[in-house]
């Protein structure tokens, strides 16, 4: 039996995205069937899992003493294997996928990770209850579910702006011409808003107001009409709550050296095109995914920098997700962009 008809027959294969700050899982024949931020409540004194995911969210700086909030997923890789374990446990878990037939999985992981690091996350998949585990590189699975023409002999650029990590690559006939990784994304650019209103302002932020920020206020381009925000927070000297008034240009200046990160990798893998790619991708320009795609003006930031044509994919936070996707629901049209499975 050829392994298209395996995974057909089974019905019930999985794509994972396991990125730093998001979670994403494909079921084969439904679609993405689990979308939760890739953190852990756990117990300190006996590292037991109390909540993942959205739960885990609500406990942000809540908690009491004995239950810590943990990611254990940074830059993209593995930093607690066990912890990661006990996560990716909780979400298949609630797929209810058989225990006689364990599931296959596809996951994503960055193009520069070490093979220690891959290891890692291919045992994490295994523990977790696959019996048979392929990667994908986050660049290929971006460019296919952007929809690009990977397999034709015109080549695509793609930069998915994740979490942790921002994954560059020109792609033509089915591979990988060039690549770069590099460890910033969307959680660099919520540690620079914490950072710059603490210094600016004397206020202490947590994590999701520095994300409401971004979302509401964050810009890489000026913008037409600027924006304000008022945001609450905790007083460095006194300790009590104040509240303060954002302008985008003023976080726009926080993000900057993030974001000028960004716009350096994609110059560099531009300047190590090969001649023959160069005028595709003078054409077709740069397709942007990942959550950091949607942060206000990146694409405009981008076209004016790098002087090409750059549009953002639909839905660019789930990009990667639905090329692992299409891996699972057409194993045999696209096992060739897999590396080789382990397998229990």
């Amino acid at each position: 039996m050829s392994n298209a008809r395996g995974l057909g027959l089974l019905g019930r294969d999985l794509a994972l995205d396991l990125g730093s700050s998001t979670t994403l899982i494909h079921q084969q024949g439904h679609g993405v069937v689990l979308d939760q931020p890739t953190l852990v409540a756990v117990n300190s004194e006996n590292g037991h899992l109390v909540a993942a995911g959205d739960d885990a969210v609500e406990m942000l700086g809540r908690t009491p003493a004995t239950v810590v909030t943990v990611r254990p997923m940074i830059d993209g890789v593995v930093t607690d294997a066990d912890l990661t374990e006990q996560l990716l446990r909780h979400f298949v878990g609630r797929l209810r996928t058989s225990r006689l037939l364990r599931p296959r999985m596809v996951v994503t992981v960055p193009s520069n990770v070490t093979p220690v690091e891959r290891r890692a996350l291919e045992d994490t998949a295994l523990n977790a209850g696959a019996r048979r585990v392929f990667v994908l590189e986050e660049a290929m699975a971006a460019a296919i579910g952007a929809g690009l023409p990977v397999h034709d002999a015109t080549a695509s650029l793609v930069a998915d702006i994740g979490g942790g990590t921002t994954e560059v690559a020109v792609i033509s006939l089915g591979g990988i011409v060039n690549a770069r990784s590099l460890r910033v994304g969307g959680d660099e650019v919520d540690e620079a808003i914490v950072a710059g209103v603490r210094t600016a302002h004397n206020l202490l932020l947590g994590e999701r107001s520095a994300q409401a920020i971004k979302t509401e206020i964050g810009s890489a381009y000026p913008l037409a009409q600027e924006l304000e925000k008022r945001v609450r927070g905790r007083d460095v000297n006194t300790g009590l709550p104040k509240t303060v008034t954002l302008t985008s240009r003023e976080v726009r200046r926080m993000i900057e050296p993030a974001i000028l990160q960004v716009v350096d990798v994609v110059k560099a893998v531009l300047d190590i095109c090969p001649p023959e790619l160069s005028g595709d991708v003078l054409d077709n320009g740069v397709v942007l995914t990942g959550g950091g795609a949607q942060l206000r003006g990146i694409d405009e930031r981008l076209h004016r920098e790098l002087g090409v044509p750059v549009q953002v994919a639909d839905d660019p936070a789930r990009a990667v997700i639905r090329g692992a996707g299409a891996c699972v629901e057409d194993f045999a049209a696209l096992e060739h962009v897999l590396v080789t499975p382990r397998s229990r």
